[in-house]
């Protein structure tokens, strides 16, 4: 076991949390350890530390920290660390794994789709099929634009994507995923 968690560097009250796959655990401090086992990562502040914990080496840090960032992508800072951020495909699809899990708990599983009828994941990239003009922004999102890092709404006819630096809603029957 490692000397401080893996998640906010914490040297105190340390244990291990194990993973649902791989057999793989991290390091965890108490307060890191509550906030995993009750999916409830409202103390924003304390998350600041994944900022070091996503560039990890270790796989299971780095997928950890990929999904606490998710849970907190409306808080700016984490949103522009999704987005920096980059796994390689076996360790995103274990990351999303774990999100697709928490979201199944929640209810009917809609599905997004785009234009052409390809199911949308968290964290896909799509292009504009049309020009669109952004209302409330001042400018037109043109056709052939792509969209990195897209985000899920409750409305499966609807994604949240960055165009211009702006974080804007689209509809899904204007798009198409690369």
């Amino acid at each position: 076991m490692n000397s401080q968690c893996d998640l906010c560097a914490s040297t105190e009250n340390l244990k291990s949390f194990k993973l649902e796959a791989n057999n793989a655990s991290i390091t965890v401090c108490t307060i890191c350890d509550d906030a995993l086992t009750s999916n409830d990562f409202s103390n924003t502040h304390h998350w600041r530390g994944l900022q070091e914990a996503i560039w990890s080496e270790a796989k299971p840090v780095k997928v950890v920290s990929y999904r606490i960032l998710h849970s907190l992508r409306s808080e700016p800072w984490a949103q522009d660390l999704l987005e920096q951020i980059y796994l390689e495909d076996e360790d995103l699809n274990w990351a999303k794994k774990g999100l697709k899990e928490e979201s199944s708990s929640g209810g009917a599983n809609k599905i997004t789709k785009d234009s052409n009828g390809t199911e949308l994941l968290e964290g896909d990239s799509v292009t504009l099929i049309k020009d669109l003009d952004v209302k409330g922004a001042g400018f037109t999102a043109k056709r052939g634009t792509l969209v990195k890092n897209i985000r899920l709404t409750e409305n499966p006819e609807q994604i949240e994507g960055r165009v211009n630096s702006i974080q804007i809603v689209l509809l899904t029957k204007f798009l198409k995923k690369v």
